[in-house]
């Protein structure tokens, strides 16, 4: 029997209509957490948000249809207040929606003629400062189809495509396209970016960011090749890096008992409380023997992660070395992308603050909460899911016991120590 996951990435509860399954109830999910649905094969039905009772953005699904395919699709016929998409759990290639969609309106609404609003007077509804905040029936209003073609044209069911006799738009009717076989549904919703698997954490990495092309594999041999040629050598280290010492940077420490690269990935945008996780262009990346050490200066607006290698599942060290509102450095440790050890974060301007943890917390893991990695190895899997898979309850419930959320976000946006140092600096140690 599938199962579809609903992630709500926003920051407030969000209500969804449910058509098909769950006995027709809708449910509420809480902020930044997944619920899911258990759907019969050969079932149809659609997940559709709800903004103020009124019907938005859906997301549509046939599971196991003609030929032993999916067939989804994200719909706006009937409205829109938020961002949605949906894919096969584990097929990125699959995705549908526009990931954006709102940002997208309101820049189109923002540069609209005054006659274009006096016609959509009605169909588009803003707040008391002008900006849309939500969209009404598209299938009623042609003016408002038209409109919304402009920005999303391709990306989302907005006409009502092949119906009826009436042959339909053919972009729209693209929508409808068949995905890979039967497979889970992981659906995103999102006032910021609904791209699959947004992130927790005070600093960074609330949304993975991927380009809209992307495949896994794609990815994969494009980490590789930097893997191999991005490395910085600090066999002779560079005397332009002796005199930053003392500037914005990480203290990396290797304290496992092997040579290990690691990778710092500089965000694609910060928002507010948002960010945009960067998966296949690191900044730099630093390779250290066993027990070694070094000083890896950075530029004071680095908003990102350090990590091992370029994999996930993998353990990320998050950080800033300049908020805005105290030009301090701040960074966690977490789990919420998988982990595939230990590792801590901590000031170094005398605080003596730290977060994380020490402890081998693989070794002995329940096997349902592990996967194996593309280069084999046994990690502990997402518990937020991302394009390649769902949330993993198991690992959560795992680190909940060995670590702590309190140590390092394991679910959620809250409840981890705030690693903060004032010299904009940070030390960051892998076990």
């Amino acid at each position: 029997m599938p199962k579809i996951f609903i992630t709500n990435e926003s920051a407030h509860p969000q209500t969804f209509k449910v058509h098909g399954w769950n006995k027709n109830r809708n449910i509420t999910i809480p902020p930044h957490s997944t619920s899911t649905i258990s759907a019969p094969d050969k079932s149809s039905g659609a997940i559709i948000a709800l903004h103020d009772g009124q019907e938005g953005e859906q997301a549509e699904i046939t599971f196991n249809g003609f030929g032993g395919n999916d067939f989804i699709d994200i719909s706006n016929i009937v409205g829109a207040g938020g961002n949605l998409t949906i894919q096969q759990q584990g097929e990125p290639t699959t995705r549908k929606g526009d990931p954006l969609f709102m940002q997208h309106l309101r820049a189109a609404w923002s540069k609209a003629p005054q006659h274009v609003k006096n016609e959509l007077k009605g169909s588009v509804f803003t707040d008391k400062n002008g900006k849309a905040v939500r969209i009404g029936p598209i299938k009623d209003h042609p003016k408002l189809e038209e409109f919304v073609r402009s920005f999303a044209d391709g990306k989302t069911y907005i006409g009502v495509g092949a119906w009826n006799g009436s042959p339909g738009n053919p972009l729209d009717n693209a929508q409808s396209s068949a995905a890979h076989g039967t497979k889970n549904a992981i659906i995103t919703y999102s006032d910021e970016d609904a791209t699959p698997g947004r992130q927790g954490g005070n600093t960074a990495h609330r949304t993975l960011h991927e380009n809209q092309a992307h495949m896994a594999d794609h990815v994969l041999g494009q980490q590789r090749s930097a893997q191999h040629g991005a490395a910085e050598d600090l066999a002779a280290p560079n005397p332009h890096e002796r005199a930053e010492q003392h500037g914005p940077g990480i203290d990396l420490r290797n304290k496992s008992g092997k040579a290990c690269t690691y990778f710092f990935y500089d965000n694609y945008w910060n928002g507010n409380g948002t960010a945009g996780a960067n998966f296949d262009h690191p900044l730099k990346s630093v390779h250290l023997a066993a027990h070694a050490s070094h000083f890896v200066p950075l530029p004071a607006t680095f908003k990102g992660r350090v990590q091992r290698g370029t994999l996930i599942p993998a353990t990320w060290a998050e950080f800033q070395l300049d908020a805005s509102n105290d030009h301090a450095a701040h960074g966690d440790i977490s789990l919420q992308q998988g982990c595939d050890g230990a590792a801590t974060i901590a000031s170094t301007d005398g605080s003596h603050r730290i977060g994380g943890f020490e402890n081998d917390i693989l070794t002995h893991a329940p096997e349902k909460a592990m996967v194996k990695r593309k280069d084999g190895m046994r990690v502990l899997a997402s518990t937020m899911g991302n394009w390649m898979a769902g949330p993993n309850e198991a690992a959560a419930q795992w680190e909940f016991k060995m670590v702590g959320q309190k140590k390092a976000y394991i679910k959620g946006g809250s409840g981890t120590d705030d690693v903060a140092s004032k010299n904009q600096r940070l030390a960051v140690t892998f076990f």
